[in-house]
């Protein structure tokens, strides 16, 4: 799919955060998968912005390490090596524990109510007979990052949406693809 049909044209005055955030979005997503190349020119005009908030959201994305210039300076989506996503995943298993057992000690009902709908829409998704990649991926998201945010912890949030960027783009094309893990309803 081309990134002009995946992006929303920008309207606020923070031009190069708001092309930060929806090119992230992309990646935590798995709409942008490993390998991927990226145009600074075409995302400059699927979003039409000029190409100077473009290179300032994707230098960002490169110090995170969630975009990587190669040698022949092209701009890509990493490719993970399975020591990193080993890495990744343990590391992840540890901050979301934390977040999760955080939030549970200080959940008020009306949230507790929030999260559940949110998990029983992703499980209903994944249960259903054809599951829709994209409306899996949106579902698991939305549902783990409503239990992290009422951790209440600002920083363990941000360690794990760092985590999610790096390896959002190969757990959610996995899933998008139809991977053995929607097969068995196995969540991420």
């Amino acid at each position: 799919m081309a990134i002009n049909e995946l992006v929303t044209p920008l309207k606020r005055q923070t031009l190069s955060s708001d092309v930060y955030a929806q090119l992230r979005e992309l990646l935590i997503t798995g709409q942008m998968i490993p390998g991927e190349q990226i145009s600074l020119r075409t995302t400059a005009s699927a979003l039409g912005v000029s190409v100077m908030p473009v290179r300032e959201a994707v230098h960002r994305l490169v110090a995170e390490q969630a975009l990587e210039l190669t040698p022949n300076r092209a701009l890509r989506v990493p490719l993970m090596t399975e020591s990193a996503f080993r890495e990744i995943t343990r590391i992840r298993v540890n901050l979301e524990g934390l977040a999760t057992e955080q939030a549970a000690r200080q959940l008020p009902a009306a949230e507790l109510e929030r999260i559940a709908a949110l998990q029983d829409r992703f499980a209903a998704e994944m249960a259903s007979a054809a599951p829709d990649g994209a409306r899996l991926i949106a579902f698991n998201k939305d549902f783990h990052f409503a239990v992290y945010s009422a951790a209440g912890m600002p920083m363990l949030l941000q360690m794990i949406e760092a985590l999610w960027l790096r390896i959002g783009p190969i757990l959610n094309h996995d899933m998008r693809s139809g991977s053995r893990r929607v097969s068995e309803q196995v969540a991420v």
